[in-house]
């Protein structure tokens, strides 16, 4: 789902991040001790071997994708993703996953979504698919009301754009709104067909699976190409496979710039030693707090909140996640640098990394 998503201004030390948990003690809510083991997660780590993720032997970790990224790549789609679909068939096994990402552009004259959209083609154990994902130019998540001015132009904007993106993969989808929602509709119901990322106006994203390891190399091809003749963030992803096929996924182009993400298992306390692990550039996240609204505020509405802890080239900040904002937007980041004893800005997350 969309989140609202604040983050302080200024780097934290690492005491100074859990000092943050105490405070939120003694307002009565309830922080992960820092001695209790949590889910930590890495993303946009770059390493410069397949054998880097060794680093993070001290403890356990599942989830692992390498990624290749390409910035201002220009090259086929086609020919691309081909190259992975060969080696992905020759060491394919059930838990390997491989996908690759690429921009496209949407010709409709938009207000409330961004023109770029971004779409995967990927490959599982017996089966392929292709993945549509579109990102609006502010977050208004499911239950909120600040949209409603504008809904049918919202509606009318994101059918439009999603429909777009089906013309050109020829996919049997129907789009139609219903009860103030966009829904989309395989022909064929008996398909593995999903939709996520909703928002107060319905999916942003949705996923059309098929049994046919070939069916979508040549319709994403097509798609990819809306965004020429624009230079292009590509990226593949790339998990559950052994040492020996990363080496042969890594040679379709070796400047591919590697990075890794997964999930770490450690106590709270270890996260400055992951992040000196997975230094100079690597991100990590963990939970510090979760708790309803109406525990602080208890005459507003209530909203579901997550206070976690950001590392980030050798620092520290803190973020917070809401499913929606209980006081009115002027009010929300002088509100919650009370809370959290920081300053906050607005910061949502990029759609597409």
């Amino acid at each position: 789902m969309r989140e609202r998503r604040w983050e302080t201004t200024t780097p934290l030390s690492f005491q100074h991040a859990l000092a943050v948990g105490e405070r939120l003690a003694v307002l009565g809510l309830k922080p992960v001790p820092p001695a209790q083991d949590v889910i930590c997660y890495v993303e946009e780590w770059t390493v410069p071997s397949l054998d880097a993720v060794d680093r993070l032997d001290s403890w356990s970790t599942e989830d692992v994708t390498l990624i290749h990224v390409r910035e201002g790549w220009r090259g086929d789609f086609f020919l691309l993703s081909g190259a992975y679909h060969t080696v992905y068939q020759r060491h394919q096994d059930i838990g390997t996953y491989c996908s690759i990402s690429h921009p496209w552009r949407i010709r409709e004259r938009l207000r409330f979504h961004e023109s770029r959209g971004m779409c995967w083609i990927g490959f599982r154990h017996a089966h392929s698919f292709i993945r549509i994902r579109l990102q609006t130019s502010q977050v208004i998540t499911p239950g909120e009301t600040r949209g409603d001015a504008d809904r049918m132009q919202w509606l009318d904007e994101r059918r439009a754009a999603f429909f777009e993106a089906i013309t050109v993969l020829d996919l049997p989808i129907e789009t139609r709104v219903e009860k103030e929602s966009v829904i989309l509709q395989p022909a064929d119901a008996s398909l593995p067909f999903f939709c996520s990322w909703p928002d107060a106006f319905g999916p942003c994203q949705f996923e059309y699976n098929t049994s046919d390891a070939f069916e979508f190399l040549v319709p994403s091809s097509k798609l990819a190409e809306t965004f020429h003749p624009e230079p292009a963030g590509v990226r593949a992803y790339l998990a559950g496979f052994s040492g020996a096929a990363l080496a042969e996924f890594q040679t379709i182009e070796p400047r591919a710039r590697l990075t890794y993400r997964c999930s770490v298992h450690c106590p709270l306390e270890d996260l400055p030693e992951v992040l000196t692990a997975i230094k100079p550039d690597g991100v990590l996240y963990a939970t510090l707090c979760e708790f309803q609204t109406q525990m602080l505020l208890p005459d507003r509405g209530d909203a579901s909140a997550i206070i976690g802890i950001v590392g980030d080239h050798g620092h520290f900040k803190i973020e917070v996640r809401l499913n929606q904002a209980p006081l009115p937007e002027e009010s929300m980041a002088p509100w919650l640098g009370r809370l959290i004893g920081h300053p906050v800005v607005y910061a949502p997350l990029p759609a597409f990394v």
